[in-house]
């Protein structure tokens, strides 16, 4: 059964599971990126499908631009049910457990097509590292391949020894160190101010992020560089779940199909969107030079290396599966 196959009975689940609702329940959703980002948007109709499919007995609240809790406390606030649901990129918690890292891994899966290959062999080791953190996974949405910004032009790592480079996962740090750069860790919502007022100055991330910033205010330069394709992922409290009759999970389950396959197109879309806004608003782009795509791929090589040693045999294991697919 095809994907879409699978998300038009999905839909079709939700519409005849509607219902009027008996006692109603709000759940709050914290969300890191802003309301305007397409993981936000995907998020926002995830929560109107729950509402509507549950015909008002579940009512989910979106909480984006980190307004209820900060990006690094999502995670931890649905584990200990402070919120029963939000989003988070949960590479950013790869120093819990190396396979949250599996999708940072650098020039493994540059493109859309095998970020999707990649995260169908993740996804069932992925579920139960989370089930034993008390979390139950609903969808998860690939960012678009991650690219450089710089205040400067960069035609190799020689050019950008010593700058402060914004961080947000393991492998983003890692790369900065192995590429001579200082690694910053600022989370989504302070990205403007910190390059702003000059505690970074470059950055690894998508179009997306550059754009929802307007990144043009304070970088000059965005180069294509296609790293990796990280995901943010939609999860439940388990006891949160566990608490909800089995129409109610069919409901969820539904939209939460339906956000996966919306997000995807989503992510695809507003990339090319996104980078030619870059250009439009005073920004250099472009792809990074030879010299620096052989850097790159060198550093990527050394972290390849070092993720599949800390990742063990289940890491191995991901990694075997998705390039028997190539």
């Amino acid at each position: 059964m095809s994907r879409l196959t699978k998300v038009l009975m999905a839909g079709v689940a939700v519409s005849t599971l509607a219902a009027g609702a008996a006692t109603a329940e709000t759940w709050d959703m914290p969300m890191a990126y802003a309301a305007t980002n397409f993981h936000s948007a995907t998020g926002e109709k995830f929560a109107e499908c729950v509402t509507l499919g549950t015909g008002g007995a579940l009512e989910i609240k979106t909480h984006p631009g980190g307004s209820l809790y900060s990006g690094a406390e999502i995670k931890r606030a649905i584990q200990t049910g402070q919120v029963p649901i939000g989003e988070r990129l949960l590479s950013g918690h790869q120093n819990e457990n190396a396979i949250f890292g599996f999708d940072s891994v650098p020039f493994l899966a540059t493109s859309f097509e095998d970020s999707e290959k990649l995260w169908e062999v993740a996804k069932e080791p992925l579920t139960e590292i989370l089930a034993d953190q008390n979390l139950h996974l609903l969808y998860s949405v690939p960012w678009p391949a991650q690219g450089l910004y710089f205040d400067r032009e960069v035609n190799s790592l020689e050019d950008v020894k010593g700058l402060k480079f914004r961080t947000y996962n393991n492998a983003s740090a890692r790369m900065a160190e192995l590429a001579g750069m200082q690694p910053v860790q600022i989370e989504a919502a302070e990205i403007s101010q910190a390059f702003a007022t000059g505690v970074a100055q470059g950055m690894v991330s998508s179009g997306s992020t550059g754009y929802d910033r307007k990144i043009w205010e304070s970088l000059s330069h965005y180069y294509a560089a296609d790293a990796w394709l990280p995901r943010n992922y939609v999860m439940v409290n388990m006891d949160s779940w566990n608490a909800l009759d089995d129409t109610t999970k069919n409901v969820i389950n539904g939209c939460a199909a339906m956000a996966e396959y919306a997000g995807d197109w989503r992510s695809i879309q507003y990339n090319e969107f996104t980078v030619n806004e870059l250009g439009k608003n005073g920004m250099t782009t472009g792809r990074v030079s030879d010299t620096m795509a052989g850097e790159l791929r060198a550093i990527g090589e050394t972290m390849t290396g070092e993720w599949l040693e800390t990742a063990g045999e289940q890491g191995k294991a991901i990694v075997d599966a998705f390039k028997a697919q190539q």
